[in-house]
């Protein structure tokens, strides 16, 4: 069942974006290690309104589990989206780490931030139901375009999305790995 998500997701939410950021290579999770980096995710999760707080996202239950997450936001918005998660950081004297340095959306764009679906339950057609409720989230906030970044070696992702509808329009460096920028068009 997809679903919005709720505050009571917020530990196995956390769990799926830390597979996405350990793959990223980001350097915060790679100092703080896994266990505070869930920490961190949790507590930045408590605003609905941080990058993978619930009023961004949705999720895929399957017999009580979160088994798939999906988050999104506005490209307008992604200068905000982060603010809870650097009071987090400075609460935990963090102040000179940050998950994120690049700007991943392109302007204008209602842009997929992050995909997940627990390993166990690949293969499933989850990341279709997921991508189809990302196209409902950004139809809702009043957006004509998804943008969504894949990294080059993924190629799994990359032809799930290409069969979905999107088209590669840009390329783009996201710590130091190199990602194509891809777009679709939704009506409204």
């Amino acid at each position: 069942m997809i679903r919005f998500a709720e505050k009571k997701d917020r530990s196995e939410i956390a769990r799926l974006i830390l597979v996405v950021l350990k793959d990223m290579e980001l350097p915060l999770v790679k100092k703080i290690g896994d266990i505070k980096t869930l920490q961190i995710l949790e507590e930045a999760m408590e605003d609905p309104y941080y990058r993978y707080g619930r009023q961004h996202g949705m999720v895929c239950e399957i017999d009580e589990k979160v088994v798939g997450i999906a988050f999104g936001y506005l490209a307008s918005e992604e200068e905000k989206v982060d603010e809870s998660l650097n009071k987090v950081l400075e609460k935990h004297h963090l102040t000179d780490q940050t998950l994120f340095t690049e700007h991943e959306s392109f302007a204008g764009e209602w842009y997929l931030d992050l995909l997940c679906v627990d390993d166990t339950y690949r293969g499933q057609g989850i990341g279709s139901e997921l991508l189809a409720s990302a196209d409902q989230m950004a139809k809702e906030a009043g957006a004509t375009v998804i943008g969504l970044c894949v990294d080059y070696a993924n190629k799994n992702a990359q032809r799930l999305y290409e069969e979905k509808g999107f088209e590669i329009v840009g390329e783009q460096m996201i710590n130091n790995h190199p990602y194509h920028h891809m777009q679709k068009g939704i009506t409204v």
